[in-house]
């Protein structure tokens, strides 16, 4: 039985990725919160990956693979923070597998470190620019943790490394995309209708189940159904649209991020008006990963939600 790290176990995605994986493997979380509904058989350490502590665990198991969920996208805190969490941290534990033999390095970052821009062709392949952090500060740390690893895969051949760059993921967890989705009237830029790529949290779990297979390794687009409007998945959820001219709106982003009742800050209305799509070709050919869910099936689960009832009440 191969002995899987989980970071980030205690989120929603680490949870339901140790729920699947510990059925096959010994699965060891790291995570500073702790998850007191695991199953048996999951030891979890509440550790900070920057600490020596944490390669303790490298030393005292043979680590055969590493997912790395724990990634913190809470823009509200301080860019030096976000740099140490989300940068050395990621450095440290690259450091750990190259040191103890890993076999297997799987990063989870997002689609969204190509940024929504006007002049994005169609569909962006793995070889794009990460040009997320240029108007978008708060981006820049997630944009250097994926360059990271991407440079870690070239430079250290014995490691498998998979990086997985998901479109907006959809489902139980209060992130920025459910949480837009779920409000009671839609805001939306006049004059904008961009196209947008969607895909449940148990696909992105799928998705990182088929990248731990052997041999696989590299940079991989996700994607889930066909991209659709905006305006569209604002309908088939029952939602009222709100359009108002971008600097409006931009105003109004800005006023409610600092009031602290927004869930995103403002540089992510581009994402209202330009597109960010993947062509995710390459890995539906090397992983075999092909969702399963229609845009219909991954909106109604989004519905059952703890964040959209509440929309709703």
């Amino acid at each position: 039985m191969s002995v899987i790290v989980l970071t980030g176990i205690a989120g929603t995605l680490g949870r339901l990725l140790a729920r699947q994986l510990h059925l096959d493997h010994e699965v060891i979380g790291l995570d500073r919160r702790d998850l007191p509904d695991r199953p048996k058989d999951i030891r979890v350490y509440t550790l900070d990956i920057r600490r020596k502590r944490c390669e303790s665990l490298f030393r005292r198991h043979k680590v055969n693979a590493v997912v790395h969920l724990n990634i913190m996208h809470d823009f509200r805190r301080p860019q030096a923070e976000l740099h140490a969490f989300n940068v050395l941290g990621t450095q440290r534990l690259l450091e750990y597998a190259a040191r103890h033999g890993v076999r297997k390095f799987v990063f989870l970052s997002t689609a969204n470190v190509y940024g929504a821009r006007p002049d994005n062709p169609q569909f962006l392949t793995e070889e794009a620019l990460l040009l997320a952090g240029e108007g978008f500060s708060e981006m820049r740390s997630l944009v250097s943790a994926d360059m990271l690893v991407t440079s870690f895969f070239w430079k250290t051949p014995q490691v498998e490394t998979v990086i997985l760059r998901p479109a907006h993921i959809l489902g139980t967890a209060t992130n920025g995309p459910s949480a837009y989705l779920s409000l009671p009237c839609i805001p939306t830029v006049l004059g904008f209708d961009p196209m947008i790529q969607v895909m449940h949290e148990s696909e992105v779990v799928g998705a990182i189940v088929a990248a731990l297979a052997p041999g696989r390794r590299g940079v991989y687009n996700l994607a889930g159904p066909p991209a659709a409007p905006l305006s569209a998945l604002a309908k088939y959820l029952g939602k009222r649209t709100l359009p108002l001219p971008y600097s409006v709106l931009r105003a109004l982003a800005q006023r409610a991020w600092q009031m602290g009742v927004a869930e995103v800050p403002p540089p992510e209305l581009d994402f209202l008006r330009f597109p960010c799509l993947v062509d995710d070709a390459r890995a539906r050919r090397e992983l075999g990963f092909e969702p399963r869910l229609t845009l219909p099936q991954t909106l109604d689960l989004l519905r059952k939600s703890p964040t959209f009832r509440r929309s709703v009440r």
